[in-house]
C-alpha cells in the first residue's frame, strides 16, 4: 500500500462531494481520478476538487494503477455492477447504502471480496459520528436504564420527478431503501440486534414505489422501536431512545446529527454538541483506511455479517408490502 491511500469516485453527484469535502480533512488520503457517465461532470468535479484524472468510463477509473480504493455513490440499482467492476480489478470498495438492493446481490460481493481478499464496507456514514460515540456511552453506562422503546422520523418533500430515482421503480425508488435504512440501522445499532417481528404499513404511490412507510420493530424482551420514513411531509426527523430512568435525543437530523441530550429523571438535562470537521463523511473514510490497512476485510463497526442481514431485513419489509422493483 502506497503512504496515501488513493481514492477513486464513481459517479460524482450530491454524495460524492460530501465525500470530497471529507477527505481534504484526511492527510493521508486523496482522490486521484474521478469516472461519471458524463466526462463533463467528472471534468467539473476534478477541476472543483483538484482531482488529476477525470474519466468518462467506471471501466477505466477501476483499471487506473493509481487508484488504490473506489468510492461508489452511484443509485441505488448500480451499487452491485460497480461495486463488482471495482472488486475484479483488484480495488478496495466503500460504497454507498444501500449496499445493493436485494440480500441476494450482496451476498455475491461479500463472497467475492472475499475470495480477492479486498475491503468491502457498507458506506453507513451515521455509525461513525462523533455524537454517536457519546450517546454509546450514555447507553453502556445505563443513564437512562432498562430501554424500552424507540421512536423516530425520516420525513420530506422532494420535488415530485416521477422520473427520478426516488420515485422511479426502474432506479429502485422508494422511501425504504432511501431512506428507511436509517432508523433501521440505528434502532439496530442501539439494541445490537434485529428485531424478532416486524409489521409495516406502507403508502404507495402512482409508480409503484412506497411513499410513506410506518414500521413497528420488536425486539428481544418486547423493546419496540416505532418510525416513519417518507417523502410526503417535512417531519421533525430525530430519534428518541426511551428508558426506564429517562430518555435520549439524537437531535435532528438525526442520521447526520452532531447533537443529542440526555434526560434523566429529576436531573438536568446534558445537551452535549459534538461538530464535524468536515462533512461528517470523513469519518467513515478514516475508518475504511484504517481497516485497509490492517489487511482487514471488513470493518467491525459495518460488518458484512450487519450489511447481508439489513438487506434481508429489507428485502422482507419489501416483500410485506409488495414492492418488487422490475430488474428483481
Amino acid at each position: 500500500m502506497t503512504e496515501k491511500i488513493k481514492w477513486g469516485v464513481i459517479s460524482p453527484g450530491k454524495i460524492a462531494h460530501a465525500f470530497a469535502k471529507g477527505i481534504k480533512t484526511i492527510p493521508d488520503a486523496e482522490i486521484v481520478a474521478v469516472a461519471s457517465s458524463s466526462k463533463k461532470r467528472a471534468e467539473t468535479f476534478a477541476k472543483k476538487y483538484k482531482v488529476p484524472k477525470a474519466y468518462d468510463a467506471y471501466a477505466t477509473l477501476v483499471a487506473d494503477p493509481n487508484v488504490d480504493a473506489v468510492y461508489i455513490s452511484s443509485l441505488h440499482h448500480q451499487h452491485f455492477e460497480h461495486s463488482m467492476l471495482a472488486l475484479e480489478a483488484g480495488k478496495h470498495v466503500l460504497c454507498e447504502k444501500p449496499m445493493t438492493v436485494t440480500a441476494a446481490e450482496t451476498k455475491k460481493l461479500i463472497e467475492r471480496a472475499r475470495e480477492k481478499k479486498l475491503f468491502l464496507m457498507e458506506a453507513l456514514w451515521t455509525r461513525f459520528l462523533p455524537i454517536y460515540d457519546t450517546v454509546r456511552q450514555w447507553l453502556d453506562a445505563g443513564r437512562i436504564g432498562e430501554i424500552k422503546m424507540m421512536t423516530s422520523t425520516f420525513g420530506f418533500r422532494p420535488e415530485r420527478d416521477e422520473t427520478g430515482r426516488l420515485f422511479d421503480p426502474n432506479l429502485a425508488g422508494g422511501a425504504l431503501l432511501d431512506i428507511g435504512i436509517y432508523p433501521l440501522a440505528v434502532s439496530e445499532w442501539v439494541m445490537g440486534a434485529f428485531p424478532e417481528a416486524i409489521k409495516v404499513h406502507a403508502l404507495m404511490g402512482n409508480t409503484g414505489v412506497d411513499e410513506l412507510l410506518s414500521a413497528i420493530l420488536v425486539y428481544k424482551n418486547g423493546v419496540v422501536s416505532q418510525f416513519t420514513s417518507t417523502f410526503l411531509a417535512e417531519n421533525m426527523n430525530d430519534f428518541f431512545i426511551y428508558g426506564t430512568k429517562g430518555h435520549i435525543r439524537i437531535h435532528p437530523n438525526f442520521w447526520g446529527s452532531a447533537g443529542a441530550t440526555l434526560s434523566v429523571t429529576n436531573k438536568k438535562d446534558e445537551v452535549v454538541s459534538a461538530p464535524f470537521r468536515a462533512t461528517g463523511f470523513e469519518y467513515q473514510t478514516e475508518e475504511a483506511m484504517r481497516c485497509i490497512r490492517a489487511g482487514f476485510l471488513e470493518s467491525p463497526k459495518v460488518s458484512h455479517d450487519y450489511t447481508l442481514s439489513m438487506m434481508t431485513l429489507m428485502d422482507d419489509i419489501r416483500a410485506e408490502i409488495g414492492l418488487k422493483y422490475p430488474f428483481e
